[in-house]
């Protein structure tokens, strides 16, 4: 008799980004302190951030350039 033999792809480990770092470079947005999603382009984060800040008024958002090491609030 032959015994069907099964094999299981393990995934790869994810690589998660920690919400207490600050990225090293680029820009990334700041929501309630938090460090969410980073952008190479500074346009893009700003447009990311007011739809954000459209769809849920009531949070803090902020964009943080990593170069400089500054925040700037998105009102």
């Amino acid at each position: 008799m032959n015994k069907t033999i099964v094999r299981v792809d393990r995934p790869q480990p994810r690589q998660v980004g920690r919400a207490d770092l600050a990225p090293a470079s680029g820009y990334a947005i700041v929501v309630d302190g938090r460090f969410k999603t980073e952008f190479v382009d500074e346009n893009a984060a700003t447009k990311a951030a007011a739809e954000l800040l459209a769809n849920y008024p009531m949070l803090k958002v902020e964009i943080y350039d990593a170069s400089s090491k500054s925040r700037i609030r998105v009102s």
